[in-house]
């Protein structure tokens, strides 16, 4: 076998290995945040609610933020190295950029907010009135990045075995695209100023979120 090959195979394992890590501790943190630390502040004492915040959530947001970065950087170097266009990896990584980007422009910069009101508080001083506002910002991010997280993931691992989601993108329908990508849009503006609505619950966003794979996938495969 050609030895360029070779080289191009094992840096394109790289990458993957390095994308699997990073996407490993970026999505257990997301599921984390919605599925357990989210419940549990419905129940904690304010007291338990404010250690939490300024102790356990600045670590955990440390974790996440730097492996959605890992993710996404290793993802693009992916994609370069593999010269990957088929359907289902674009539309994986545009689910995956827009999390990437709430992560960084949204959620990480409401949580200091909230972060740095709960140390205010503790010092005794007066809470940052903004806080409430930068908390249900970062709320409606999370549980929008939680609902794209499940048809990434099927479309990231599912692109190279089923075959009408390897087609090239160029070769989809224009009904397709706007279909496909203009779902993708509108839910991206609602999380960014819209409402939970039915992912306000636990099981809410994990059935809107096997529901939006459903019709995504439909979208490419029938159209």
């Amino acid at each position: 076998m050609d030895l360029a090959l070779l080289q191009g195979n094992a840096i394109a394992f790289l990458f993957r290995w390095i994308h699997l890590l990073a996407g490993v501790a970026w999505i257990g943190m997301l599921w984390y945040f919605n599925f357990v630390q989210g419940e549990y502040f419905k129940e904690a004492d304010a007291s338990s609610k404010s250690d939490a915040i300024r102790k356990l959530v600045p670590r955990a947001l440390w974790w996440f933020r730097w492996g959605a970065m890992f993710t996404f950087l290793s993802g693009i170097a992916l994609l370069g190295a593999k010269h990957l266009s088929g359907y289902g990896i674009i539309v994986g990584a545009t689910l995956g950029t827009l999390m990437f980007l709430n992560v960084w422009l949204i959620i990480w910069p409401a949580q200091k907010i909230v972060i740095a009101s709960a140390e205010k508080v503790a010092a005794g001083g007066e809470a940052d009135p903004a806080a409430a506002g930068a908390l249900g910002k970062a709320g409606l991010a999370s549980r929008t990045n939680t609902l794209f997280s499940i048809p990434m993931l099927f479309f990231m691992a599912s692109s190279v075995h089923l075959g009408q989601l390897s087609t090239p993108v160029t070769q989809a329908s224009i009904l397709s695209l706007l279909l496909v990508f203009g779902i993708i849009v509108l839910l991206e503006i609602n999380g960014i100023k819209g409402k939970t609505g039915p992912m306000t619950s636990v099981k809410g966003v994990i059935h809107m979120g096997l529901l939006l794979t459903l019709v995504l996938y439909l979208g490419i495969d029938l159209l």
